[in-house]
């Protein structure tokens, strides 16, 4: 489910929605990768004396990383997150290391990369790797694992 820049709207397929939903937009993804960006407002539940929280980092990663496993239960064309309902788990934080705080009005550039993947009928258990950005300076490294399964 390669897609194109602008093609798809988040929000359709995380469950999130602010003050909780930590990523504004998803340039890119493919079956292993994704990109996401999220501009950081003052009315954001995670910015404490200007900054964005250790906490709101780590959940931004979280919601970027689980994309690229949870994009697999969908239908190819569904553009509008309808053919399917999942629910996504952190299941262990392996290692995360915070640089430094960005502050509000940064904008931040999330990558993450697929590491590995374990399928069985409706859950997946994944290993994600997670890096953020602003401008060119890294604000977190990251692996996560994660529990991700169907809802009927």
């Amino acid at each position: 489910m390669e897609q194109q820049q602008g093609k798809i709207d988040i929000k359709k397929f995380l469950p999130h929605r602010p003050p909780i939903l930590l990523v504004s937009n998803m340039p890119y993804i493919d079956k292993d990768s994704v990109v996401t960006e999220f501009n950081i407002s003052e009315e954001c539940l995670f910015v404490k004396n200007g900054c964005f929280s250790e906490t709101g980092i780590i959940e931004n990663a979280a919601q970027t990383s689980s994309a690229i496993v949870g994009q697999s239960y969908y239908d190819t064309d569904d553009y509008e997150g309808v053919s399917n309902n999942l629910i996504g788990y952190i299941s262990a934080i392996k290692k995360a290391t915070i640089h430094q705080l960005p502050k509000v009005g940064d904008k931040l550039v999330s990558k993450a990369k697929l590491v590995s993947r374990y399928d069985s009928d409706d859950l997946s258990i994944c290993t994600i790797n997670c890096s953020s950005f602003r401008n060119d300076d890294l604000i977190v490294d990251c692996t996560l694992n994660f529990l991700i399964h169907e809802v009927k």
